[in-house]
């Protein structure tokens, strides 16, 4: 079996805030920032959902 990435997540917290940071190859990096874990992972959530149902089955 082969390995592929996918995308890589990281959760950071900063001073005021939690920050994820997602990385793919298709959607490239993006941050999302929020007071709390919860709302923070759904957020990445929601966007790599929408991400791979989008993209073309290999």
């Amino acid at each position: 079996m082969m390995e592929e990435f996918i995308c890589s997540v990281e959760f950071l917290r900063g001073p005021a805030d939690l920050l994820a940071r997602v990385s793919s190859e298709a959607g490239g990096v993006r941050e999302y920032h929020a007071q709390d874990a919860g709302s923070v992972i759904d957020q990445v959530v929601n966007d790599l959902q929408e991400e791979f149902e989008s993209a073309p089955a290999s």
